[in-house]
């Protein structure tokens, strides 16, 4: 058994007696001053364990989410009307799909881009349109010419108003005139417009009649339309709720669709009847509600390969014309994102633990691209995207890592002036380099390591302050006491 005395002789800390030890005013002001620095250094010390660090390393794309890209986007255009707006995807790989409608929305949306109605509901890829084999051999014209002077007085009188907008440089009016003219003529027999007045086919310029084409917002040649008395007449020009006619252009076709259009009303047809028949004869793909307004909200996403590619919105028609010198792509973008959708908790969590992630994914937001026609006609817009993923690792319960993975990106956005019709193109590259931010937590070991060096740290040095300062009084005083040291 170890004595009491033996133990006593491995003591570090060994006392001196109280009685032996001396208390001085300046011992008492560095033991303040030193108590206070060390709270405040282990404030300091507890504030940085608590604090998140990250590093950040850049190395080869290691994607988990697939071989595919995610696009979500939300576009304005005031200028481009939904009946022919068409979201095409195309990448370096050969890839091309057109016209896609499976997870695209639309809405209709006037110049101060605010919607007028419900979804635009676009009608599916159309099939092949079928043209008459007549020739058109200078005979009488048998449709009736609209101008802007004639043409509210037509749609007040008569139940069914057929029209067809055209240009005379269109190769597809040119094949719709002959069908059109002798289905007018056809329909013109069989429903006096004297005797019967039920319906009456005309015809439009848009050549001539500008501004009464933009009126009722003609984008591409020919457009027919369907107008029926007693429709919403409350603007300025007495527009009616009209419908557009995609169907066959052939007379026989043509000629079914007006006899369809006219068969509920009696001959003595009334405003309120031609309007309580409107949704029992507008069924199928051949008819559509025509766009109310000019412009065109545009939303959804779409899937692209990991390769460069191009995002491109424009108008599209496989039995149109447009007019490309009338075309104004002009756009605001809302949102254009890449990759999973993240909740705005999460990043919000994230950014707070690393400020400045999140940056970039949004660049484009809120953006407006508009070309006020000072830079004259057939004006494609163009946005070089670069993309670059970043993922993020974060530190969990029980140790647990969860991936939070997003893709930032820089933009530069130029005009340029095409032989083609105008669009809007999204040229994307992704960058073979990703970013990775880690984060590197403190160990409590480390922690408990500076604390103990802050606490004896500054006590060691208080002391040596403290040792100085007593030693250079006890100088002074023994200086001014004349004696000799």
């Amino acid at each position: 058994m170890f004595s009491s005395t033996k133990i006593k002789s491995v003591d570090f800390y060994r006392k001196i007696p109280r009685d032996l030890t001396e208390a001085s005013l300046s011992g008492a002001g560095l033991s303040i001053i030193a108590a206070l620095a060390m709270m405040f250094l282990f404030g300091m010390e507890l504030s940085n364990y608590l604090t998140v660090t990250t590093s950040t390393a850049v190395i080869v794309d290691r994607s988990t989410d697939g071989d595919f890209l995610r696009i979500d986007f939300n576009i304005s255009f005031p200028s481009l009307s939904c009946e022919f707006a068409s979201v095409d995807v195309s990448d370096v790989l050969g890839t091309n799909r057109l016209n896609i409608t499976k997870t695209i929305r639309k809405f209709s949306i006037d110049k101060d881009l605010r919607p007028t109605g419900s979804e635009f509901h676009s009608v599916p890829a159309l099939h092949f349109i079928k043209h008459g084999e007549e020739v058109d051999e200078g005979s009488v014209d048998s449709s009736i010419t609209l101008t802007a002077a004639n043409f509210d007085s037509y749609t007040h009188q008569y139940p069914i108003l057929a029209v067809n907008f055209y240009a005379p440089w269109c190769y597809w009016s040119k094949r719709l005139k002959p069908s059109w003219e002798k289905a007018a003529k056809m329909i013109k027999e069989r429903y006096d417009p004297e005797l019967d007045g039920r319906i009456l086919l005309g015809k439009v310029d848009c050549t001539v009649e500008i501004e009464l084409c933009k009126r009722n917002h003609i984008q591409a040649y020919p457009s027919i339309r369907i107008f029926r008395k007693g429709s919403d007449v409350r603007d300025d020009h007495g527009h009616h709720d009209h419908e557009s006619y995609y169907g066959d252009r052939d007379t026989e076709s043509l000629v079914k669709t007006m006899e369809g259009l006219v068969a509920p009303i009696p001959v003595e047809g009334s405003q309120k009847l031609a309007l309580e028949d409107k949704h029992n004869n507008t069924a199928g793909a051949a008819k559509r509600p025509a766009p109310l307004t000019g412009g065109c909200r545009i939303e959804g996403y779409v899937r692209v390969k990991k390769v460069p590619g191009n995002l491109i919105i424009s108008a599209r028609s496989g039995a149109h014309s447009f007019d490309t010198t009338e075309m104004n792509m002009s756009h605001v973008i809302s949102h254009l994102s890449f990759g999973r959708k993240i909740s705005p908790q999460v990043l919000s969590d994230v950014k707070r633990m690393i400020p400045y992630l999140g940056g970039s994914h949004d660049r484009l937001n809120g953006r407006s691209f508009i070309n006020h026609r000072e830079l004259g006609a057939n004006v494609t817009i163009e946005h070089y995207l670069q993309i670059v993923k970043t993922e993020v690792m974060m530190r969990k319960k029980f140790g647990e890592i969860s991936l939070l993975e997003e893709y930032e990106y820089t933009a530069h956005s130029s005009l340029s002036h095409s032989v083609y019709i105008p669009a809007t193109k999204f040229h994307i590259e992704l960058s073979p380099m990703q970013v990775v931010v880690s984060e590197n937590p403190r160990s409590f070991s480390h922690f408990i390591t500076n604390v103990c060096a802050i606490v004896g740290g500054v006590f060691t040095v208080a002391g040596i302050l403290d040792s100085i300062l007593h030693n250079t009084i006890r100088m002074m005083k023994k200086v001014e006491l004349g004696k000799n040291f």
